[in-house]
This record gives C-alpha cells, structure tokens and sequence, in this order.
C-alpha cells in the first residue's frame, strides 16, 4: 500500500494554502491499476462494471449502456440536503478521496485523478449538502455531488463566490471527466467525507489540546497551588503513557512560573506542625490537580484517532478492489465507515471532556467562596453596581450543556435501508459532524476561559510571576480585549479571541 498523502500535508494545503505536488502521487501505479482493469474486465461480470448498483446488482447492464451506468451513479445520487459543508472540509474530503484512488486499487483512469489534482490547486470547491450520508457504501450521496461537478455540472465555490461548475471550467479550459470503466462507481464509493471531516477535526482537536494543557498550567499558578500533582514519579506510579506525556508538558509549561508552591518548602518542614487549620489547600479541587488523569485518555484518544485517519488517507475504501499485483478483482465492503465512524464518536467525548474541564476550571475563577483569593466573577468595579464576567459564565455553562448532549454515540445508530442491502451502517460522516460541533463549542468555552484567566491575573497582580509560556498568552489575550473593571459587552472580543485559538500553524 502506498502511504500518498499525510495528516500534515493535508494541513498545509487546506490550512495554509499549499499546492498538493502532482509528483506526490504514484503515477506508474495508476496507469497500471487502469490497465489491468481494462484487459481484465473484457469477458467478466464485475459488480459496477456490468451490473447495476446496490440491491440492483442482479440486473446486467447491456455492453452499449456501460458509460451511461457510471454518468447514472453520480447524477442520481446527487441528492444531498441541508446547509453546504464548510469548505475545508469539501477540501479535505477532495485530497482524501484522491490519495484513494491513487493507491492503485481502483483501475480509474489516470485523468481523473489529474482532473481532481486540477480543481484543488485551483481551489474549485464543489457545492456538498450536510446530510446525505449513512456512511456503508462509503458517502455515496456527497461523493456524488463531488462527482457531479467533475463532470461539469452542479455549482462550485471560486474565488469567493458559488458558480456554475460549466461557467468556471469553461473561463479556465477545464476539461469535464471523461468515464473510461467505473469512473462514476470508484468517485462515489467510499470514505473520503467523513474521514476528510475527520481530519479538519482531529488537527482542531490537537490544538484544543495543547490549549488545554496551557489553561492549565495558568490555572494552577493563579491558584498557587502545590507543583507535585506534575512530578514525574507520580505519574509513573500510574503507568498510563497519557498521562505522563500531559505532566511532562505541564511541567515543561510551568518550568520559570514564581508562582507554583513547593509542598516540601510549605508542608513538609516543621515550622507547620503546630498549625491547626491551613489557609492555603493542602489539596486543590480535582479540575486542577487532576489534569494530567483527565487530559491523559484524552491525549491517547487523539493519538489513536490520528493514527487511524492516517490510514483511512491512503487505504482503498472503494468497491470492488482492482489487484494488478494478483490479476484479481476482489469484492467485499471497503467503503463500510465504521473505523472513521467509532474514532469520530471518541473524539467527540474526549472533547466534550475537555471542554468539561474548562467550564469546572472557569467556576472556580469565578466562585469567589471556592477560590478564596478573588472577587466574585473577577468583578473588579464596584460589586452589586457592576456584574464583571457573571454572564460569560451563562454563555459557558450553556455552550458546554449542549455538548454534553451531542457526546451520546452516533456510531450505534444505524438504521438499515437501501432494500436491506446496506443492513447495517456506520453513520460516519454524521459522527464526523457532531464532533465538528462540538469542537467549535470547546473553542468557545476555551476563549471565555483564556479570558477570565487574564482577567484573573490582573486581579491578582501576577502578571510578572508568570511562567513564560503562560505570559506569553497573557500578553496575546491582552492584545485582543483590555483587563475589564466597568461593565462592557464580551460578545465581540470572545469572538475575536476564538479566532485567535483557532489558528493552526
């Protein structure tokens, strides 16, 4: 199997703006795959070559009608509904489904893949409804869209603007795709959707994370509590690779902050053992000192999740299989979404926990019976005149509830159809977009969170006692929206900060 194309690339090109180099694909490969097929499937019957579709693949197709069968899958699954995917998602899902095909298995033609390489470096975005997908034969419904506007048809996003595909390949000399043998089969039937969904995701997840762990190193230097939650031979008593990569970055975070305690400095010494009751918690609450055991399974959950789209990017998820190496053509069930589909569903809990943990961590800045060293809601006018952070709490609570609910799994729902052909699916791409949703509400609550903080440090007067990575982040915030001390809207600047958190370099 050839490994094309990477999470990595995927994000320079969506992302960044890259251009996807066509000498990243196996060309050689391609043209043999193309070849065989052709020879191979002269004298036989092969499903979607000569048969029809789904439940009608006991009907033969007549030899004339061959070509009009693959225009047939694409135009009358065009059928999506609902709002248009976002674009970096069509786009991803776009360099997805071309690393498939070039991994040789798919006996399409080689202009087909230069075609698509065509429309992406000229960022022509096909037009893909939300909803369409039940992820068993792959996303046959978005697929086709994709395909629909290979063919010059349906509407493209160009230059800012939705157009005519015909209009926008005509004004650049585009070529529409020409069906050679299974052209319409091979572009419709597969994971590429869901699991370009899925990358977006998991690079937008990463980043959430690395968040995370920075929110929490500042909330536990705000709080001044005790450093030994991070030590290192703590987290080895525990085992989990997790959790000690998470302290590791933690301590690595706070490594210069003045504002950690040292348990052996403050309690381990004898000028304590006549104290009967400790100002300053001999423990802090759970949202705080156990981070790396929360954000840990999280870490792992990423890593695997990764490591899976990893190989959904350069597998071949269509069916049936072309074998040029073993001159056969294999049927099975490629396209079945279930590994992109259980990843998603994880993913989705994972940041749904993380984003828990935020709001947990939001709380305690903003109860000042629990903190004990700050105002109510970091309000730094005149209590009761003026109400400081109280109702970004609402927006967090909120956001964070309505996550709560979308963790429930969406990769058990199946529901059988297609003439009970497809009798058990994986709802992959809805998988995928749930936890879309879900990483845009960690986002929020996270730049509410990033707010507070540096609200909270002002309150404080700490700013100098910060470790470097954490003023750092002080000073970015600070950039966007001022320390808060009479009442002024939040929506604007929460916006302007959640931009911020989103930027993946």
């Amino acid at each position: 199997m050839t490994r094309t194309i990477t999470i990595n690339n995927i994000k320079d090109i969506v992302l960044k703006g890259s251009q996807l180099k066509e000498n990243l694909l196996p060309w050689d490969r391609i043209e043999a795959s193309y070849q065989f097929l052709e020879s191979f499937a002269r004298d036989k019957i092969i499903y979607g070559i000569n048969t029809g579709f789904g439940p009608m693949a006991q009907w033969r197709v007549d030899d004339q009608k061959l070509k009009d069968l693959q225009f047939n899958i694409i135009r009358s699954h065009s059928t999506g509904a609902g709002e248009p995917l976002p674009l970096d998602c069509v786009k991803s899902a776009m360099i997805v489904r071309l690393s498939q095909l070039a991994q040789g298995y798919s006996g399409v033609h080689p202009d087909t893949l230069r075609l698509l390489l065509t429309m992406l470096n000229n960022d022509i975005i096909p037009y893909i409804p939300r909803h369409g997908s039940v992820g068993a034969s792959g996303d046959l419904v978005q697929l086709a869209h994709i395909a629909l506007c290979m063919l010059g048809e349906g509407k493209v996003h160009y230059q800012g603007e939705w157009h005519a595909t015909s209009k926008v390949f005509a004004q650049l000399g585009i070529k529409p795709l020409e069906i050679h043998i299974r052209e319409g089969l091979s572009l419709t039937n597969g994971t590429s959707v869901m699991t370009g969904i899925g990358i977006i995701n998991q690079l937008h997840a990463e980043k959430l994370l690395d968040w995370a762990v920075l929110s929490s190193v500042w909330m536990n230097e705000v709080a001044a509590s005790y450093d030994d939650f991070m030590a290192e031979p703590l987290q080895q008593a525990r085992r989990h690779p997790g959790q000690m990569e998470i302290a590791r970055r933690m301590r690595e975070l706070a490594q210069d902050s003045q504002l950690m305690s040292s348990r052996e400095h403050m309690l381990y010494d004898k000028a304590h053992n006549d104290v009967k009751v400790f100002k300053h918690k001999v423990q802090a609450y759970y949202s705080l000192r156990c981070v790396p055991q929360i954000l840990g399974p999280i870490a792992e959950t990423l890593e695997n999740s990764r490591r899976v789209l990893e190989e959904e990017l350069n597998c071949a998820s269509d069916n049936p299989i072309v074998d040029p190496e073993t001159q056969n053509v294999y049927h099975g069930g490629n396209f079945h979404g279930d590994y992109t589909s259980l990843e998603q569903d994880k993913l989705k809990i994972a940041m749904v926990r993380l984003t828990m943990t935020a709001e947990r961590q939001l709380n305690y800045l903003f109860h000042d019976r629990i903190n004990g060293i700050l105002p109510p809601f970091l309000n730094m006018g005149t209590l009761g005149l003026n109400y400081g952070m109280q109702a970004c709490q609402f927006t967090a609570t909120s956001t964070t509830a309505e996550s709560q609910t979308l963790a429930m799994p969406n990769y058990v729902h199946s529901i059988p159809n297609n003439n009970d052909n497809q009798d058990i699916v994986s709802m992959g791409t809805n998988t995928a977009l749930l936890c879309r949703q879900v990483l845009d509400n960690a986002y929020q609550v996270m730049a509410i969170h990033m707010v507070a903080l540096a609200q909270a440090t002002d309150c404080l007067g700490i700013v100098a006692k910060l470790s470097t990575a954490t003023r750092k982040q002080y000073d970015a915030i600070r950039q966007i929206i001022d320390c808060r001390v009479g009442d002024e809207p939040f929506y604007e600047e929460l916006s302007k900060v959640e931009r911020y958190l989103r930027e993946i370099h």
